[in-house]
């Protein structure tokens, strides 16, 4: 088996993603790796920018269409700043998602867009990861915790429980879509027992 060199974490807001991606980061330089721990939207300076537009402000400053846009415009910046050029120099890329959270959030939650999404990455992006876990857990008790940290940056959580409860839904069906590509992992455990079980796929 080849070892993945592009590995991304997806799920609903609150679910541990972040912490699990920085937890696999540090396994791999452990283990010797080079790796670039990154975060979608955001990774490269300009999509940074684009980061604060979309992730701060009333739930209605964008619609889903614009959104769309957006997120692939820093998905483009990050791609061709940050994780093309590390995957050229060998490195591992270990991202806080990747064009998955676009295909569930806009192309599945804010309107039948999924086409759309599909067709823009297929034309701007035209790549995917290695491997993808994508954490699953309980849609309030990562509400509650997506909240609790009051980061400024909460407009996907601020649409509430039943928007998170849609968004699970996707990425379950997205991760039945890809068995080849995504593992799915389930959340509701302490953070060690998940570090442990995303090690063990590796």
């Amino acid at each position: 088996m080849i070892q993945p060199r592009f590995i991304t974490f997806e799920g609903i807001d609150g679910s541990g993603k972040s912490t699990q991606a920085r937890r696999l980061a540090d396994y791999l330089r452990a283990q010797g790796a080079d790796v670039i721990l990154t975060r979608e939207p955001g990774g490269s300076p300009g999509a940074e920018e684009i980061r604060q537009l979309l992730l701060t402000g009333d739930t209605d400053r964008w619609s889903a269409e614009t959104e769309i846009l957006l997120f692939t415009a820093a998905r483009r910046d990050h791609l061709e700043k940050t994780i093309l050029p590390a995957l050229a120099d060998d490195k591992t890329v270990v991202s806080d998602r990747f064009a998955d959270s676009t295909r569930v959030y806009q192309g599945a939650t804010r309107g039948d867009l999924r086409a759309k999404v599909d067709a823009l990455h297929s034309l701007m992006i035209g790549r995917e990861p290695d491997l993808t876990f994508i954490i699953d857990m309980d849609p309030a008790t990562a509400l509650q915790r997506g909240l609790a940290r009051k980061s400024g940056e909460d407009r996907f959580e601020d649409f509430g429980l039943p928007f998170q409860e849609t968004l699970r839904h996707g990425f379950l069906a997205l991760a039945h879509a890809d068995p080849a590509r995504c593992v799915l992992i389930d959340g509701n455990r302490t953070m060690d027992q998940i570090a442990s079980d995303v090690a063990a796929h590796l």
